[in-house]
């Protein structure tokens, strides 16, 4: 088995780890570092890595200056229980970039909004 640990650079890794948590309806919890998070399923399973910006003198993670945060990256997760997730979301943001809809291409609902970095996050209901 192979599996991705996407890593994206964030300003605040405790702000963006909880508002990651309240996306995905997981319970409360802190970064196990005050510059590295780790998004995890309840199986275990990373979902995503939270890194601060300068930290561990990564070359694509050292500032944000360096580039347009999300550009060329869309975060894409599948949830198992999107329309609880669409409420979470609407309590994270003022507003969504793409209201819920059905995708013509995958048949599911999605959506999309943007973390507290500025990254394009869509949401979509899991297919089944």
């Amino acid at each position: 088995m192979k599996r991705t640990w996407t890593i994206i650079g964030v300003h605040d890794v405790a702000r963006s780890f909880s508002w990651y948590q309240t996306l995905f309806g997981q319970p409360p919890g802190s970064p196990a570092h005050d510059d590295f998070g780790q998004i995890l399923d309840a199986d275990g399973t990373v979902l995503l890595c939270l890194h601060q910006w300068g930290a561990h003198e990564h070359p694509s993670l050292m500032s944000a200056g360096n580039g347009q945060p999300g550009n060329g990256l869309l975060l894409f997760f599948r949830v198992d229980d999107f329309d609880p997730c669409v409420v979470r979301a609407r309590s994270l943001v003022g507003r969504f970039e793409e209201e819920p809809r059905i995708n013509s291409h995958t048949g599911t609902m999605e959506f999309a909004l943007r973390d507290p970095d500025g990254y394009y996050v869509m949401v979509s209901a899991l297919f089944r």
